[in-house]
């Protein structure tokens, strides 16, 4: 039954995908956000999951305002799906965008230094831009990304990000065999360690304690590469690719304590372009000792 729901979710998707194709990338922006909104709406878990994190975030927020954000969120997520699954698009819609930021410049330094780089952004905004942007600067940066679920949804989701730059790296030890041979040899690779992880460790999140992966800063350490935030927000109907600069190397819980506090603020400026669908704050008795610690 499992496979079988597999191949519906991803013949539909397919089926949405080519009829929307016809379209300008923009406009496959809205049927696919408008689809998006539709889906949280209609499905509990997936309503209930991004509401309980908003109100977990803003207990302030009325609770019409609060609906309002599950939905735009949604919107939002489906448009930043669509600029993945039509990568080649994407990519020809950026060509003309320049990398803002005092990032940028260091990354070329660490590129004439032979050194490779360690670029942590988030769910949040056009994330897959900033690879692009890279791309066309001589900067080309792999990705690190957790293989899907869903074997049929997999090869879609897959080609997309291939487009943005190589070596794209499953999650596993075959693949950080890969990863940290592509770092050792003067390679960037691009992480989103913005979701929950069981071997993380309690840093806040937007005032909360999430459990956070610390491998993007432990790698940075280790090869004496920069850490440097990237993010790509809509900004007034706008996109920008802002590198920021590189986070102090210190140790890795301090680091990975910036970085979230660096996507935070992206995050509280514009709410609405965050992944609040993920399970970010997961808590347990058996752990609830580090939540605790973390809590600000």
């Amino acid at each position: 039954m499992e496979q079988f729901l597999y191949r519906i979710q991803a013949g539909a998707l397919r089926a949405l995908l080519a009829t929307v194709s016809v379209l300008p990338l923009k406009w496959r922006r809205a049927v696919v956000g408008g689809v998006t909104a539709m889906a949280v709406r209609l499905i509990p878990t997936l309503r209930r999951r991004a509401a309980e994190n908003i109100a977990l975030i803003h207990p302030e927020m009325p609770a019409p305002d609060q609906r309002s954000l599950t939905v735009r969120a949604a919107r939002n997520l489906g448009r930043t799906l669509t600029g993945i699954w039509f990568n080649d698009d994407l990519a020809a819609e950026v060509a003309g965008i320049r990398a803002e930021g005092p990032g940028l410049d260091v990354l070329r330094a660490a590129e004439v230094d032979g050194r490779g780089a360690v670029i942590v952004s988030g769910h949040f905004g056009q994330w897959e831009a900033i690879r692009h942007v890279l791309k066309r600067e001589g900067l080309e940066t792999g990705a690190l990304y957790r293989p899907n679920n869903n074997p049929y949804y997999e090869p879609i989701f897959r080609a997309g990000i291939e487009r943005g730059g190589a070596p794209i790296i499953p999650k596993g030890a075959p693949g950080m065999r890969v990863l940290l041979r592509h770092l050792k040899g003067g390679g960037r690779v691009a992480l989103l360690p913005d979701q929950y992880v069981t071997d993380g460790i309690w840093l806040p999140f937007l005032g909360e304690p999430a459990m956070t992966s610390p491998v993007a800063a432990e790698l940075a350490l280790r090869y004496g590469v920069p850490l440097v935030p990237a993010f790509a927000p809509w900004e007034n109907g706008e996109l920008r690719v802002v590198i920021e600069a590189p986070i102090p190397p210190t140790d890795a819980a301090t680091m990975m304590r910036a970085f979230n506090d660096r996507l935070g603020s992206w995050v509280r400026r514009h709410p609405s372009q965050w992944h609040w669908l993920h399970q970010r704050w997961k808590y347990y008795p058996f752990n609830e000792e580090g939540r605790d610690a973390a809590r600000e």
